[in-house]
C-alpha cells in the first residue's frame, strides 16, 4: 500500500465521526457496462458550492454502516494494520487436504493477474465482510467466498440467474428479504448481500453440523445435500463432505475455498502477492431523503457513474429512490464531497418517476402519454416487442408537472411490470394438462419461452399442473403468418401482389418488418 499525506476533510460533521482522518488511496476500479443513454436523462446538475458554516447543521448524517455512531480515526496504529493479518487469525475450519486442492491453487498461482484484480477489488468490501462474519462468531473462511462466487463482483450474474457478490438466486433472494423488483436488486446490495449470505450460512451450518456440508448446501442446495446423506447413510457410507456423491461443480467447490485459504496463508509460496488492506471501512453511508438521479448522484460525489456503481450496484434504473435506498455507500472524500453537495443542492435532483398503468396499453399508447418516445420508453423499462403493458404495471417515466413527486415507500418496494402478447398477432391455445405436464413442457411443445407460459398461466416458471387442468398458450397465427412471408416474398421479387386485400395488407407490413 502506497502511503500518501492526509488530506484535510472540509465539513465538521465528518471530522467529528472521523477524528483526524484521511482516506487511503482508492484502488483501479474496474468499469462496469455503461447505463443507456436516453434522451430523456436529467439534465447535468452542477456540483454546488460548499455550505456557508451555518448551514453545517443541515448535512447529510455521514457514518459507517456498521457501526453507526462509532468514530474512526485513520491515524490509529490498528486502522493502519494489515486486514490479512485479521483474516488469517480468525481461520477455524478444518483444513481440507486432496488433488482437488493442489490443483485450485495451481490453477490461480498461474494466473497472478487475475488473483490481482480479484484481490484489488475485493479490498473495497472485504473489511465489512470480516466485521460481520466476527459479529456472529464464524470462521472467517467464509469471507473469502466471493473469491469463489463472483471474485469479488457485485454486478455478477451467472447463466443461472444468480446475482450479486454472493450470487444469490432469485427465490434464495427473496427468502432472506433481499428485495427484487424493477429499481433494485438488493442480491448486489454489497451490505444486504452479505448480511444474507451469513445469515443463510448459519442457518445451513445448524442444519447440518458442519462448515463443509454447510458450503456444499449453499452452492448445491440443502435438499440435494440431504438426499445425498441420506442415500450414504441408507448403504452405509460415511457422510461426510468428501464422502458424498455430488456434481463437480460442488465436489471443487470447497478444495477452491481451501486454496484461497492456502493463498491468504502463505502467498509467498505460491509466488503471488496480495495487496495490503486497511483495517478500517473502506466506504461510509450518507442518508438521503429525496430521489437522485444516478448520474446526478455520481457528480456529486466526484465520480463516474460506472465507479458510483461500483459501491451501489443494488440499482437498477438510472435513478435512486429515497423510499428503498436510504443511504449510499461512498469512499471517505466522495462521501465527504456527496454530502456537501447534497446539502447545498437547491431544486429537484430526478428526472425520474414511477407511473402505474391505468390499463393494459401498447407501449406506444403509453409512451404518449407520459411523453416520451416509444423506443425510449421500451429501452428504460425492458419491454419486449409484440407485448403489452398490463394494467396495474409500474414503469419508469419522465417526470412532468403532472407527476413530479417522489416514489412512494410502497412503489419503491413493490413495483413491478406485467406483459401480456399483443394478440392480434398471436392466436390463443387453450388444452388440457397431460399427466406430468409442466411449464418447461409446455414451452419445449409450443415453442416459446417457459416464463411466457407462467406468466399466461399465473403460476412459476418451475411449477408443474395437474392433469386435466386448462391451459392457455399463445401462438403465432400460422397460415396468416405463412401468406404474408408468401405475399411479401413475391412483392420483393417484383412478382404482381397477392390479389386478396388483406394478404396484400398483411404482406406489407411483413415487408417493412
Amino acid at each position: 500500500m502506497i502511503n500518501t499525506p492526509l488530506p484535510t476533510l472540509s465539513t465538521l460533521a465528518l471530522a467529528l465521526l472521523l477524528g483526524a482522518c484521511a482516506s487511503t488511496p482508492l484502488p483501479p476500479m474496474e468499469s462496469a457496462a455503461p447505463a443507456p443513454q436516453l434522451s430523456t436523462a436529467a439534465t447535468a446538475a452542477p456540483v454546488a458550492e460548499s455550505p456557508a458554516p451555518g448551514t453545517l447543521a443541515a448535512l447529510p448524517q455521514v457514518e459507517d454502516a456498521l457501526q453507526p455512531g462509532v468514530t474512526v480515526d485513520l491515524n490509529d496504529a490498528k486502522a493502519k494494520a494489515d486486514l490479512w493479518v485479521r483474516v488469517r487469525g480468525g481461520f477455524a475450519m478444518p483444513t481440507l487436504e486432496n488433488d482437488l486442492v493442489r490443483r485450485a491453487e495451481a490453477w490461480y498461482s498461474q494466473r497472478p493477474d487475475y488473483v490481482a484484480r480479484m484481490t484489488t477489488r475485493g479490498g473495497r468490501y472485504l473489511y465489512h465482510i470480516v466485521v460481520e462474519v466476527e459479529k456472529r462468531g464464524m470462521p472467517m473462511e467464509l469471507a473469502l467466498l466471493p473469491f469463489i462466487e463472483s471474485a469479488f463482483n457485485p454486478q455478477a450474474l451467472s447463466s443461472a440467474k444468480a446475482s450479486g457478490m454472493w450470487q444469490f438466486m432469485p427465490a434464495t433472494g427473496r427468502d432472506f428479504e433481499l428485495r427484487q423488483n424493477i429499481f433494485r436488486d438488493d442480491r448486489r446490495d454489497v451490505l444486504a448481500s452479505t448480511r444474507a449470505a451469513l445469515d443463510y450460512l448459519g442457518r445451513l451450518h445448524t442444519m447440518f453440523g458442519d462448515w463443509h456440508l454447510a458450503l456444499a448446501a449453499y452452492n448445491w442446495g440443502q435438499g440435494n445435500v440431504q438426499r445425498a446423506i441420506k442415500r450414504n447413510e441408507r448403504a452405509g457410507l460415511p457422510t461426510d463432505y468428501e464422502s458424498l456423491r455430488m456434481p463437480d461443480e460442488t465436489r471443487y467447490y470447497v478444495p477452491k475455498l481451501q486454496a484461497v485459504k492456502n493463498i491468504v496463508l502463505r502467498p509467498e509460496a505460491f509466488a503471488l502477492s496480495l495487496p495490503e488492506i486497511a483495517n478500517h471501512p473502506y466506504f461510509l453511508s450518507v442518508n438521503i431523503d429525496r430521489d437522485i438521479d444516478v448520474d446526478v448522484a455520481a457528480r456529486f460525489a466526484g465520480m463516474t457513474v460506472d465507479e458510483f456503481k461500483q459501491f451501489n450496484p443494488q440499482v437498477n434504473k438510472p435513478v435512486m429512490l429515497a423510499a428503498a435506498t436510504e443511504q449510499v455507500l461512498l469512499p471517505y472524500d466522495n462521501a465527504d464531497a456527496f454530502a456537501r453537495n447534497l446539502a447545498a443542492h437547491r431544486g429537484a435532483m430526478a428526472s425520474w418517476t414511477a407511473w402505474v398503468v391505468p390499463r393494459t396499453m401498447k407501449p406506444a399508447d403509453a409512451a404518449q402519454q407520459v411523453g416520451m418516445s416509444e423506443a425510449a420508453l421500451r429501452e428504460i423499462n425492458k419491454i419486449p416487442p409484440r407485448m403489452l403493458v398490463r394494467q396495474g404495471s409500474t414503469l419508469l417515466v419522465p417526470r412532468s408537472a403532472k407527476r413530479d413527486q417522489d416514489v412512494s415507500e410502497h412503489l419503491a418496494d413493490n413495483a413491478s411490470i406485467s406483459l401480456a402478447p399483443d394478440v392480434p398477432a398471436l392466436r390463443r391455445v387453450s388444452f388440457k394438462a397431460r399427466k406430468g405436464e409442466t411449464v418447461a413442457s409446455v414451452a419445449q411443445r409450443y415453442k416459446v419461452s417457459a416464463s411466457q407460459v407462467a406468466q399466461w398461466n399465473k403460476v412459476s416458471a418451475k411449477a408443474a399442473f395437474k392433469p386435466g387442468q386448462t391451459l392457455v398458450v399463445y401462438t403465432p397465427n400460422s397460415q396468416r403468418v405463412a401468406a404474408a412471408a408468401r405475399t411479401a416474398k413475391a412483392v420483393k421479387a417484383g412478382r404482381p401482389a397477392a390479389k386478396s386485400t388483406r394478404v396484400a395488407s398483411a404482406a406489407r407490413k411483413a415487408a417493412k418488418r
